[in-house]
């Protein structure tokens, strides 16, 4: 299959279809599409060769895993583990599969995902939809030599109440012992009630007391964009005193002043375009104190190879993308690992380490 079938899988020809969908069915018809290009090697060796960016420059050993490239899949896309072996079809360095919980659950009422298409965003209200930790195990165990970067988002049930929640993330932290190169404590989504009210110092400190007794594989914590710098510093700090192998900024945010879209709602959570500078602010702000102390990674609103660019020289090794894939396509992550590639000879840089933390060095 010679790459001329890249016109017959042009992105902004299948995007038309899918956005005649709802945005759920059409996520939904959008896995079918990369599970069916898991199971068919052809397809998927020529989709990997087209899109997947690798170079000297890119690549780093994070965790005691390689990463080909830096730009990885943001958690909330593939809940149930189910497409990591088609991620590098997409040209992703990394993926991030999650948010899991213990027990299965629905998410809250549909409809909850919406597409603000006049700003180049997404509202999601899903409530940590997932068939649960059993059901994870089970799709982690049959990858268990796939040879590629997966990290493990996990949240609490809805109903689990705020002073049981600590039993949650124990039984997942023992569930995904054995499993993926890191593990994200997700505290920061705004659709499960009372979830960020976890965002504190003292259950910071027992969570990650807790998981460093039970796994030895890295946490990370992922926080929410709402908050002043001075308290996310504070936050972030907490952590990785408690022992913290990274910080994920940011979550979705429930800042509904960002944008006048008309089809946006007073619930759920905005990311992708209106979500850019207000994620990048609040993670300057912790790259300039937390650079060179543990692994940043940022989320929110990259667009381009410009906008990972000025994260990694804010104190990214690592960047995610999600909502503006829905947008763009995977030739966006293509064209943010070979724009990086022209960003950092431009600068004179040899390899991406050099650049990253570049603002504060």
């Amino acid at each position: 299959m010679s790459l001329s079938i890249k016109n017959i899988f042009a992105y902004q020809t299948l995007k038309e279809l899918l956005f005649k969908l709802d945005p759920e069915t059409a996520h939904t018809l959008a896995g079918f599409g990369l599970r069916f290009s898991a199971l068919c090697p052809p397809l998927h060796t020529c989709l990997t060769r087209h899109y997947f960016v690798t170079h000297p420059s890119l690549k780093q050993s994070i965790f005691g895993r390689t990463f080909q490239n830096p730009v990885g899949l943001g958690a909330g896309f593939d809940k149930n583990g189910q497409y990591i072996k088609a991620m590098p079809t997409l040209g992703m360095g990394f993926t991030e599969i999650g948010t899991v919980t213990p027990k299965p659950q629905d998410g809250n009422p549909k409809p909850r995902l919406f597409r603000l298409v006049d700003a180049q965003s997404i509202q999601n209200a899903m409530g940590f939809n997932n068939k649960g930790a059993y059901y994870m195990l089970q799709r982690l165990k049959k990858v268990t030599f796939f040879d590629y970067p997966i990290g493990i988002n996990i949240g609490k049930n809805k109903v689990t109440p705020e002073n049981e929640a600590l039993e949650d993330y124990e039984k997942l932290f023992k569930a995904f012992k054995e499993y993926g190169d890191y593990v994200v404590i997700n505290i920061s989504s705004p659709n499960t009630p009372g979830l960020r009210d976890l965002q504190n110092e003292s259950f910071i400190k027992a969570i990650f007391a807790m998981g460093k007794v039970i796994t030895s594989k890295p946490i990370l914590l992922k926080i929410a964009p709402d908050m002043t710098p001075e308290d996310a510093i504070l936050l972030c700090n907490t952590a990785v005193e408690a022992g913290a192998d990274g910080i994920i900024a940011t979550n979705t945010t429930i800042d509904y002043s960002l944008t006048d879209s008309p089809y946006k709602k007073d619930f759920g959570g905005l990311s992708g375009a209106v979500l850019t500078e207000k994620s990048y602010q609040l993670f300057r702000a912790i790259g300039k104190e937390l650079y060179g102390k543990t692994l940043l990674i940022s989320v929110g609103g990259i667009d381009s190879a410009e906008e990972a660019y000025r994260r990694i020289k804010a104190g990214a090794s690592l960047v995610q993308v999600y909502s503006m894939l829905v947008y763009k396509g995977p030739l966006l992550i293509k064209e943010i690992n070979e724009g990086l590639i022209t960003l950092l000879k431009k600068d004179g840089y040899t390899h991406i380490s050099e650049a990253i933390g570049a603002d504060w060095k």
